[in-house]
Parts: structure tokens; C-alpha cells; sequence
């Protein structure tokens, strides 16, 4: 399946003198510097813990219902199986088998590394103002302990002349006395979302001063999160125990709450009643793709960095099996909750469940609450809910924290691995530069510059331009029957072909199908207002696209470094750039293995090389000359420890 592959590797040795290198029957080598998890579930509940979020709560209902109710799950499970599930794998097994985070796991195939650095600008956008959400459900969660609930009814400081008390105005409302000559009515809970919580101002030209109830909130998640996850994955593999889990349980209390309302079953057949001529648009199929990757974290490195911890013999395809079932499974699950619901809203005001569907921050922050303050003993649900939002949120975030984190102490381990203090301070130094990014988006135009951040920092196309090179760069460049070899080491037994064909055939045409047809669909970043939408002006839809090629151009950009700082021919170039640079644990050394001895002792040739040593200058490597490998040249050592021969 290869179209080429490189045909030698270099190797790294510890340099302190130990002989932690070999290995003794089935005893796998793990650096000794490096944290690992500590119970066999800590790794499942953080995949788990990262990538079932709010996505799969207000995203994916509103997808289903938009294209198609359950005729959307056929583009759902072909882009899930084509292009999700081998990504997925792939991530992982790569973070198993290099242990490195997302940058230098891909020594693997350096030419490619610029895929590890668009990751890691990926997840550090993604941790600015994904973060701001939580502050967000820490105000509402806050507010929502008092007998009646504050966006319930108008006649409050923040309320305008507009304010009605129902959700839907229509003739049956409260508020049918209402002056219509005012201009279009405003539901309660859509002037405290705008006026109360977020200050919103008339644009961008207006970004005002900083919201300070909300910068509390903004304070007291990050401290949260640099709790979770300040003492590395052995602290993050205890709190995901709780984090990843109890969100089901306010799950499930909230589903059985959910389809006792009056209306239900409408909205649960709206949610899923197939239309399957919907399938004829391409737009459906657009959105299953970005939504699986949105949902499974594809293209952050953070599931590269999680892989990372792991032991070298971990059953990770299990794994990998078992969170796909879950992630699934809970944004199916989910619509059940959500649209039960909007079918009780819907039902109360006698209109369609259409009417009231809402999507992203509008279906948590304005539908689901309006719905909840309808409910007997309302702040009850509130808290629930909310609790259930800030869970969902917080491991998403302090494990995007951890990915950003591992790949940037992986880069400088002599700077970062080293003493008690300096990962703590660095992560601390982290949270504190974030949070002061983030007050810009918690003044009065700070919604405006959050659309930004969430339509093109962390967008759809920067994650499927850089999922597309991966698989291209372990399909078509690495070799996928070579990485399979890795994968065999690792597990024991060689998995199912179907991740080869994934990453040659199916990943890559899914992968720009949905890329061009996203830049073909593309239209210009606005945000509605209760007052009138709002136009971007050109300079933000610039600064937009900034943010988006900060992570594109990264792999192209560090494709022609690598290139350019090789030496000799162009061929030579890609050789070298294309080597991977692995430890001998992770060439599968065993006795019957032929074996070349250096002047520093012995190491395995990689297996997948059809039992060829590597090619070294002025080195013979023909059968009957292996004796002879001692005269081979001295090797010196570069700045990442690996030995590569001297030049002449």
C-alpha cells in the first residue's frame, strides 16, 4: 500500500549508563522520568473525560434534528468509520508507541512534525475560550440558588420595555397585553443572557470594560482546572474518575425528569424522525464529518498526549473501542434529553418543536433554562443542569490543558522534567497567561471576539486540514504496513486491516471532500443579536482567518525547515527527513533478533526492515561483514540524544 517508505532508522540510547534499553521476556521499557497512569481506567475516563463535552450535548441533537432526524446517523457512522475511528486509533497508538506528546511523537516521520505544532496552536486556542463556557455555568449555577430564578420573569435592573415573560410570544402569552409598537417582544431569559450575563455592547467598536461577575467566574474556573491537573496525569487520572462519570448521573436523573413532561414524545420524534431525502444534500454530510471530529478530539494532539501515558504493552485498540461507544452513545443519548424538553416547550406554548431548537451556547445558556424554569421546583433542575454543564466543560478543559502542556515539557524535558516545582510553575505560568487572553472575552464586546475564536481558531478546517496529513503521512510516507508492525509490537496480535484502508484510501478523500466543500460552502462569521444580526467587519473576519492559518501553515511551514536544514541531494533530503528516530525498546529487540554491536553496547535492527541493520556511512552491512560493524565510524550525540553518524 506504501508508496515510500524510509528504509532506515535512527536510534537513541539513553545516555546515563543504565540498561534501562533491554528488555527481559515481556517487560516493556518506559522512560523512567516519564509519568504514566496509575489505574488500568484512569486512561479510558480521561478519553472519556476530554471528548464527551458540551458538543455532544448541544450539537449534535440539533445536527440530527436540522438534517434529517435519524436519517442523520447514516453519514454520522460512514464518516465515523471512514475517517473517525482510524484517526482515533491512530493518535493513540502513536502516543502509546513514540511516549512522547504531540509535537515529538512525530520524530516518527519528522518531515511531518509541523502536524505536532499546529495540534498544539489548535488545543492552546481551544483552551483560551473554551474555558470561558465554564464561567459562564459557574454564574448561572451560582444564581440558580434562590426560590425563583432570575430569567424566569422581566420587571428586574436589566430588563427593557421589550421583556416578556414567556419564552414564545404568541396570543396565548402572560403578556398579551403587549405593546406591540415597541418592536419585536424579548423573552426574560434572552435579556438576562445578553444584558445580565454577558453586557452584550453594539460591536466590536464597543468591547467596553470587563464584566467583573464574570471575571470571578472566569477566576474560579481556572483555579479549578490548575487543581485538576497541576501534579500531571496522576492527579488528572483521579479526578476523571469523578468528572467523567457523575455527568452521567446527572444525565440520566435529568432524561427520566426529561420524558415525564407533557410533549415529550413530540420532541423525541421530531429528533429522530428519519427524512432520508436529506441524505441528497452534501451539506449533511458536511456536518456528520466536522462533527465527528469535533466530538472525538481529532487533530488537537491531546489524544496523542493521553496515548503518551500509557505503558508500552497497553491493550489501546480496546480502548479506543470503548470510548467510541461512549462518545457515540452519549450524544444519541443526550438528544433524548434535550429534545423531551423542547417538546414540553413546545407543547406549552402550541407551537413547533422547530421554533424552540437551538444550537451551541443558546441551547444551554437560553432553551434549556427557559424550559427548566417551567419545571416544579425549577432551581432544583437548574443546579443539576448546570452542575452537569461545568462537568462536562471542566475535564474538556484541564485535559486540553495537560495535551498543550505534555507536548511543550516533551520539547524541553531538560528545562521541564526536572525537580519538583518547574511542571507545576510552568502550568500555573500557562493558566495565568490564558486567563489574561481571556478577559477580552468577557467584556462587553467579548461574545463578538468568542464567535471568532470558536468559527476559525479551532474551526472545522484547520482540524481537517491537519487530519488529513496525518493520515496521508502514515498512509502514503511512513507506511501503514510499518505502523501496523508498531501496533503488533505493542498489542500482541495484528489488528483488523480496516485502519489501513482507512489511512490510505478512506481518511484522506473523506478528509478533503469535506474540506473543499467547506471552503466551497464557506460564508462570512455573524452573530445574532435580539436587537439585529451583526455583520463582522473585514478586519475581524481577517484577524479570523489569522487565527486559522496560525495552525495550517504550520505543516507546510516545517515540511520546507526540515527540508532545507537537511544535507546533501533532494533525495537524501526526504530520506532523512522521513527516518524515524526511535529508542531500541521500540524496534521490538528480542535474541533471535539479528543484533549489530556498536562501540556502546548492542541494539535490536528494526524488524520491519526485513532484518537489515541501519545504513551508516562507510558502514558495510552484508551478512558476513556484521562482525566487523565495530569498525564503523565514532557516533556522537545531537541535542534530542540520538546517535547519527559522523560526516566525513
Amino acid at each position: 500500500m506504501e508508496v515510500s517508505k524510509p528504509t532506515d532508522v535512527y536510534i537513541e540510547e539513553k545516555m546515563d549508563g543504565h540498561t534501562t534499553d533491554e528488555e527481559k521476556g515481556e517487560e516493556e521499557y518506559n522512560s523512567e522520568d516519564r509519568e504514566q497512569w496509575i489505574g488500568k481506567a484512569d486512561f479510558v475516563l480521561a478519553l472519556i473525560g476530554f471528548s464527551v463535552g458540551l458538543g455532544n450535548i448541544w450539537r449534535f441533537p440539533y445536527l440530527c434534528y436540522k438534517n434529517g432526524g435519524g436519517a442523520f446517523l447514516v453519514p454520522y457512522f460512514v464518516m465515523l468509520l471512514g475517517a473517525g475511528a482510524p484517526l482515533l486509533i491512530l493518535e493513540v497508538g502513536i502516543g502509546q508507541f513514540m511516549s512522547q506528546g504531540g509535537i515529538t511523537a512525530w520524530r516518527l516521520c519528522p518531515i511531518f512534525q509541523g502536524i505536532g505544532v499546529a495540534n498544539t496552536i489548535i488545543v492552546q486556542w481551544l483552551n483560551v475560550y473554551y474555558v470561558v463556557i465554564l464561567a459562564w455555568a459557574l454564574y448561572y449555577m451560582a444564581l440558580s440558588f434562590q426560590s425563583e430564578l432570575p430569567w424566569n420573569s422581566c420587571g428586574h435592573s436589566w430588563n427593557t420595555e421589550r421583556c416578556v415573560d414567556d419564552y414564545i410570544f404568541n396570543k396565548n402569552s402572560t403578556n398579551s397585553t403587549y405593546n406591540i409598537s415597541l418592536g419585536a417582544p424579548v423573552p426574560s431569559i434572552v435579556e438576562f443572557w445578553e444584558r445580565k450575563t454577558l453586557k452584550l455592547s453594539d460591536g466590536l467598536h464597543e468591547m467596553g470594560t470587563v464584566n467583573w461577575e464574570m471575571c470571578i467566574a472566569l477566576i474560579v474556573a481556572w483555579i479549578l482546572v490548575y487543581l485538576c491537573v497541576f501534579k500531571g496525569v496522576r492527579s488528572t487520572g483521579r479526578v476523571v474518575y469523578f468528572t467523567a462519570t457523575f455527568p452521567y448521573v446527572l444525565l440520566f436523573i435529568l432524561f427520566i425528569r426529561a420524558v415525564t413532561l407533557e410533549g415529550a414524545k413530540d420532541g423525541i420524534i421530531f429528533y429522530l424522525k428519519p427524512d432520508m431525502k436529506r441524505l441528497q444534500d452534501s451539506q449533511v454530510w458536511i456536518d456528520a464529518g466536522t462533527q465527528i471530529f469535533f466530538s472525538y478530539s481529532i487533530g488537537l494532539g491531546t489524544l496523542v498526549a493521553l496515548g503518551s501515558y500509557n505503558k508500552f504493552k497497553n491493550n489501546f485498540f480496546r480502548d479506543c473501542i470503548v470510548f467510541a461507544c461512549f462518545n457515540s452513545g452519549t450524544s444519541i443519548f443526550g438528544g433524548f434529553v434535550i429534545f423531551s424538553v423542547l417538546g414540553f416547550m413546545a407543547n406549552k406554548y402550541g407551537v413547533a418543536v422547530g421554533e424552540v431548537a437551538r444550537s451551541g451556547p443558546g441551547l444551554a445558556f437560553i432553551a434549556y433554562p427557559a424550559a427548566i424554569a417551567e419545571m416544579p421546583v425549577a432551581p432544583l433542575w437548574s443546579i443539576l443542569f448546570f452542575f452537569m454543564v461545568i462537568l462536562l466543560g471542566l475535564d474538556s478543559e484541564f485535559v486540553g490543558v495537560e495535551g498543550f502542556v505534555t507536548a511543550i515539557c516533551d520539547l524541553f524535558p531538560q528545562y521541564l522534567r526536572v525537580g519538583t516545582y518547574r511542571k507545576p510553575l510552568f502550568i500555573l505560568g500557562c493558566c495565568v497567561f490564558w486567563f489574561i487572553i481571556g478577559l477580552v472575552l468577557i467584556m462587553e464586546g467579548g461574545m463578538y471576539v468568542f464567535q471568532i475564536f470558536d468559527y476559525y481558531s479551532a474551526s472545522g478546517i484547520a482540524l481537517l486540514w491537519v487530519s488529513f496529513f496525518q493520515a496521508t503521512a502514515i498512509g502514503w510516507v511512513y507506511g501503514p504496513k510499518r505502523m501496523y508492525t508498531h501496533f503488533e509490537l505493542m498489542l500482541g496480535w495484528k489488528p483488523d486491516p480496516w485502519c489501513m484502508i482507512g489511512w490510505v484510501f478512506l481518511t484522506p478523500s473523506l478528509c478533503a471532500g469535506i474540506f473543499v466543500f467547506s471552503l466551497v460552502k464557506y460564508s462570512p462569521l455573524t452573530y445574532e443579536r435580539s436587537w439585529g444580526s451583526y455583520a463582522y467587519p473585514d478586519w475581524a473576519i481577517a484577524l479570523g482567518w489569522i487565527m486559522a492559518l496560525s495552525s495550517i501553515m504550520c505543516i507546510p511551514v516545517v515540511a520546507a525547515v526540515r527540508l532545507l536544514m537537511a544535507k546533501g541531494t533532494i533525495m537524501e533530503r526526504l530520506r532523512y527527513t522521513t527516518t524515524p528516530r526511535l529508542k531500541p525498546y521500540q524496534l521490538g529487540r528480542k535474541k533471535d533478533i539479528p543484533h549489530v554491536t556498536l562501540a556502546n553496547g548492542q541494539f535490536n535492527v528494526d524488524p520491519t526492515m526485513n532484518e537489515k541493520p541501519p545504513m551508516y556511512l562507510n558502514y558495510d552491512i552484508s551478512q558476513e561483514k556484521r562482525n566487523e560493524a565495530v569498525h564503523m565510524e565514532p557516533l556522537k550525540r545531537t541535542k534530542h540524544d540520538e546517535f547519527v553518524p559522523t560526516t566525513q
